[in-house]
């Protein structure tokens, strides 16, 4: 059965998260629901990242299984009519049948936006934490150089998580701004549960003087939750990209990067 990679991309504000659920709308299940209908067969869809209620993306990823003639970079024409406005697939392209979008990620970008100005305003809502008090961002900047490299996130992860192993590598966490907006960037090998939301919370509190700038270094000594501030709500993270590795779609190793991959993050 030949094998579909789509990247998707969606405003979370309306839905439950990523992932199908008994109750509550979820990007999966309209997702699901429109190929079966473009198809004409039951599809299920699997994702490379299980972004939660609020969360957006721009370069989610996600593969199925079909025996349509519908050629792969043709399913973003045939599904935008079928979804809803705030969803939208980007790109379709056929893979190896070996493929899985999340066990062969190598590397996921996240964005989370702040506001930082006295008073909200109404186009930023959705997409931006707003932040009253001024932030420092040099302080900020300077506290997410102990980020780098890989590391046990064991601190980093909220209740519920699941991996196993909590060691991950970031390769990129800076920090920009333009005029009254903030931008945190980070890419990393993977992220733990609210790994994201967490950094972007203990940031806050660090850019408003309310914790060290050395509060990142001393929960990765001592793996401890409390050296870190708050999760930051849903509704300033993006997840911005899924890569893979290079000429890993049509590669003949494939099985066995996919059992590799696989086993790693039992």
């Amino acid at each position: 059965m030949p094998r579909i990679l789509l990247t998707v991309s969606y405003d979370g504000t309306a839905y439950s998260g990523w992932q199908r659920q008994i109750n509550g709308e979820s990007i999966q299940a309209c997702l699901e629901d429109a190929l079966s209908r473009a198809t004409g067969e039951t599809i299920r869809v699997t994702g490379a990242s299980r972004t939660d209620a609020g969360v957006h993306a721009l370069g989610q990823k996600c593969h199925f299984d079909t025996l349509s003639r519908i050629p792969a970079d043709k399913f973003p024409f045939v599904l935008q009519p079928l979804l809803p406005p705030d969803i939208r697939v980007t790109q379709g392209m056929a893979v190896a049948d070996g493929f899985h979008a999340r066990f062969l990620s190598c590397r996921k970008k996240y964005t989370y936006r702040f506001l930082n100005c006295r008073f909200p305003d109404a186009m930023h809502r959705l997409y931006h934490l707003h932040v009253p008090r001024k932030l420092q961002d040099t302080e900020m900047t300077r506290a997410l150089a102990d980020l780098l490299g890989t590391h046990d996130f064991a601190a980093f992860q909220a209740a519920g998580g699941t991996a196993k192993s909590t060691v991950r590598t970031i390769y990129r966490a800076d920090l920009t701004r333009d005029g009254d907006c903030l931008t945190l960037f980070l890419e990393g090998n993977a992220f733990l549960y609210n790994m994201v939301r967490i950094i972007a919370g203990t940031l806050v509190e660090i850019g408003e003087g309310r914790r060290s700038p050395e509060a990142f270094r001393e929960a990765l000594e001592t793996g401890s939750r409390l050296a870190l501030g708050p999760t930051a709500p849903p509704h300033g993270l993006e997840l911005t990209d899924v890569l893979y590795p290079p000429d890993a779609y049509l590669h003949p190793e494939f099985h066995r990067w996919h059992e590799e991959a696989e086993e790693s993050l039992k």
